[in-house]
C-alpha cells in the first residue's frame, strides 16, 4: 500500500529530516511521490510518477530548507490505476465556493456504488481521486443550500461520508480544506501521530526516535493550528485483509 505524511502546526517547522526519512521508503513504494504545501487558499503541488529516492528533483528539493506549518506528502504503491502523473497523490479539487480540498489516501475501495459512478469525472483511474470527487460533489450539494459552510458543518459532512465509504474498504487518509486537517484510519497500525513544538505530525510509520502514537481507529478527527478540534463517529468499520481482497489487488496490479 501507500504511505502518508502530514503536518498541521501553529508555526512553521523545518521538515527536511522527517521528509528524508519518509521519502527513503520509496524503495518499497516506487510508483510515485508528492507533496502539497498550503498558503491561505492556494495549494503548491509537487509530484512525480517515479521512485522518490531516485528523483533528482526531490533530492535537490530536500537539500534546501523546507519549512511549513501545513503540508501533506505521499508515496505510492500502485494498486489501482496506471503509473502516471494523473494517478500520483495528493489530489486537489475546488468546490463551488472556491475552497480548495487536498487528499492523500492509503487504501483501496473494494465496495461502494456511490463512488463507482464517478469514474467518468476523473483525470486518472485511482479510487483515491474518486473519493475526493465524491467529497466535492457532496460539499457542492450543501453549498446549493447555503453560500458557505462553517468548519463544524464541513467536519460533520466529512464524518458522514467517512462512515458511508468505510464498510469493507481500507480508508486511511489525510485531507485538508484550507482550515482543517482531517485524519482517518480503519486499519490497525497503519497511521501514527507525534506531537512536537506545538504541531501534530502524522505518518504511516514512525519516522524518528520520538514518541509516536497510533491514531485512534475508525474515528475521523480534525485538527487546526496543531490542536484537535473535532472528533467524529466511531463507525466500527475496521478493515481486515482477506485472501479475496489480496486476490483482487493482484488482479488489478497485473493489469497496470
Amino acid at each position: 500500500m501507500c504511505e502518508l505524511f502530514g503536518v498541521i502546526s501553529p508555526v512553521k517547522l523545518e521538515l527536511n529530516e522527517l521528509l528524508k526519512e519518509f521519502f527513503s521508503h520509496g524503495r518499497e513504494h516506487p510508483n510515485g511521490w508528492g507533496m502539497a504545501f498550503f498558503y491561505e487558499n492556494a495549494v503548491s503541488l509537487e509530484k512525480q510518477p517515479e521512485e522518490s529516492h531516485k528523483s533528482l528533483y526531490l533530492k535537490q528539493r530536500l537539500q534546501s530548507k523546507i519549512e511549513a506549518d501545513r503540508m501533506i506528502a505521499h508515496i505510492r504503491l500502485a494498486t489501482r490505476g496506471t503509473i502516471s502523473y494523473e494517478n500520483t497523490h495528493p489530489f486537489v479539487m475546488g468546490d463551488t465556493s472556491g475552497r480548495r480540498w487536498t487528499l492523500a489516501h492509503n487504501g483501496t475501495i473494494f465496495e461502494g456504488s456511490c463512488l463507482s459512478s464517478l469514474s467518468h469525472r476523473q483525470q486518472g483511474q485511482t479510487d483515491s481521486e474518486r473519493i475526493l470527487s465524491y467529497i466535492i460533489g457532496r460539499v457542492n450539494e450543501k453549498l446549493e443550500q447555503k453560500k458557505e459552510l462553517s468548519a463544524q458543518e464541513r467536519f460533520a459532512l466529512i464524518d458522514k461520508i467517512t462512515c458511508e465509504i468505510t464498510p469493507k474498504n481500507k480508508v486511511n487518509f489525510l485531507l485538508f480544506d484550507g482550515e482543517l486537517m482531517y485524519a482517518h484510519t480503519n486499519c490497525q497500525n497503519s497511521l501514527y501521530c507525534c506531537r512536537r513544538e506545538g504541531a501534530v505530525v502524522w505518518s504511516t510509520t514512525p519516522l524518528d526516535h520520538r514518541v509516536w502514537k497510533a491514531v485512534p481507529m475508525n474515528t475521523l478527527i480534525a485538527c487546526q493550528d496543531g490542536e484537535k478540534v473535532y472528533t467524529g463517529t466511531d463507525h466500527e468499520n475496521e478493515f481486515y485483509e482477506t485472501e479475496e481482497n489480496m486476490r483482487l489487488l493482484f488482479l488489478d496490479f497485473a493489469n497496470l
